[in-house]
């Protein structure tokens, strides 16, 4: 999972509240260096008289919510930046600025690792030196280790940890600190977050809606490049696979451009699909095709598929009934250059699989030699409805297949929540087929839709027996000139 661009890992911040609770300062610091991540920007304010030192034996109870924002802003729907500004305070070694690449070479381990928080500061008190902020939970209850101190005494530094005071702004915190500071204490901070170009798409939860603008513009402040932020108000459940969304923060622009396996798109995010997780898969089914290949994209969407097939200099037949995706489709072959390498249709996928693709089939598979090493390839990626779409197949040409090895390979994508999900979708591919497909298929697992759904690909090569139907004796002709004929073409039935 990922939360608003950053590593799952984050999530183990609900640990570091509890456990936070009861620890004391040093642990706590060690708390934040496990989980906290980068604070971005932070920037010192010291006033002249809370620097002093300490005797190494002084206890300091520090505040356990040490880098968390300021607790008055639970509740916030508003976002007031001002708010999220407080003061905590960190333990530092005075050093001639003389030494300090060698002092933090030698207390690497010591030294604060937190990226994006300075690690040596200017002093207030004497220009000619600087200040070094420790990692607190290597120096229990201030003090330094024997290593330690034997290490400031060959650099002839006095080994007296000190206290400095940092102002934290809404600059300095994290996005996820600064919306489980607001949200409702114990309710989970962020639902999905996708980046689409300059727009980050949401789907939130129900008890986060009365946030849903402050949400917005905390993701635009914390993520550079981001512009626009949606949320999808309803599932996708239309017949062009788009979905109803509503701009919570910055511009209402929701033309973008895209980049996935060094293809560009354009794209009407509002009005077409698009979903960025999916570029391994596209990557994956690429990677399967040869130059000359033949690929049907029955459901091509603004061209994942078709377009990287094109350039691999492959044949390719790509279709949508989205007119949006249908014209989306033509800007992005002529933006990558393959306008004369694919034809676009915009057709209901059944309609493409009995019209274009019947017809190229029964064009090209008689001409195919046992030698020739051309594959057909149908892409099927409408993962809600697609498996419906394979009985298309039973009996789509007529005749006696010329090259077992010239049988098209289909790529059909689908939901499962079954248990064993693998067998799930063998089991409704070879209902819609009419046929057992045991050692003849392969099912991969692309990705985790929701707790207790996956989405697979289900490949298998079109078995003859389904593919083809054999003509009555009175009907055969010589093998040499008997072909799928356009009378074939148009009675042929389902």
């Amino acid at each position: 999972l990922w939360r608003f661009g950053y590593s799952a890992r984050l999530l183990k911040t609900n640990h570091f509240r509890t456990a936070a609770s009861n620890t004391s300062f040093p642990a706590v610091w060690m708390l934040l260096a496990q989980y906290s991540g980068r604070i971005p920007g932070l920037f010192v304010v010291v006033k002249k008289n809370t620097f002093f030192t300490m005797p190494e034996t002084v206890e300091d109870k520090a505040n356990v919510e040490l880098y968390s924002p300021h607790p008055e802003v639970r509740g916030m729907t508003l976002l007031d930046r001002e708010a999220f500004k407080r003061t905590v305070v960190v333990p530092v070694l005075k050093v001639k600025k003389e030494i300090v690449n060698t002092l933090l070479k030698s207390l690497k381990h010591t030294v604060l690792q937190r990226p994006g928080l300075k690690r040596v500061v200017e002093d207030p008190e004497d220009e000619d030196s600087r200040l070094v902020i420790l990692d607190p939970h290597k120096i229990p209850e201030f003090s330094l280790g024997e290593s330690e101190q034997e290490v400031l005494k060959q650099l002839d530094v006095r080994p007296e940890v000190s206290k400095y005071n940092l102002e934290l702004t809404y600059e300095n915190f994290k996005s996820e600190e600064i919306l489980r500071a607001v949200l409702p204490e114990g309710q989970e901070v962020t639902s999905g977050f996708s980046r689409v170009g300059h727009i980050a798409h949401l789907n939130l939860r129900d008890h986060q809606l009365p946030y849903r603008h402050l949400i917005g513009q905390v993701i635009i402040d914390k993520n550079p490049g981001i512009t626009c932020v949606v949320n999808k108000t309803n599932i996708i459940d239309s017949t062009y696979r788009n979905f109803q969304m509503e701009v919570l923060a910055g511009e209402s622009k929701l033309v973008t451009k895209v980049k996935e396996n060094n293809t560009a798109y354009e794209l009407d995010f509002s009005k077409v699909y698009w979903n960025p997780r999916l570029s391994t898969e596209h990557g994956r089914i690429i990677e399967l095709l040869k130059p000359g290949d033949v690929l049907f994209d029955v459901f091509a969407g603004i061209g994942p598929f078709a377009i990287p097939a094109a350039k691999k200099k492959c044949h390719v037949f790509a279709n949508d009934l989205n007119p949006e995706s249908y014209n989306w489709l033509l800007h992005n072959c002529k933006l990558n250059k393959v306008d004369n390498k694919i034809k676009v249709f915009n057709m209901d996928g059944r309609d493409f699989l009995l019209g274009p693709v019947r017809e190229e089939l029964c064009k090209e598979l008689p001409l195919l030699k046992e030698e020739q090493k051309t594959s057909f390839h149908v892409v099927m990626n409408l993962p809600a409805l697609a498996i419906e779409f394979l009985d298309v197949f039973r009996h789509l040409l007529v005749g006696e297949p010329c090259s077992t090895a010239g049988l098209p390979t289909v790529h059909c994508y689908g939901f499962s929540k079954h248990d064993d999900p693998a067998k799930d979708i063998q089991e409704r591919a070879e209902a819609s087929l009419g046929t057992s497909l045991d050692g003849r298929c392969s099912t991969y697992l692309v990705r985790n839709v929701a707790p207790n759904k996956e989405m697979l690909c289900i490949s298998f090569q079109i078995p003859a027996d389904v593919l083809y139907k054999r003509p009555c004796p009175e009907e055969v002709k010589p093998a040499s000139k008997r072909l799928c004929t356009s009378k074939d073409f148009s009675e042929e039935k389902l």
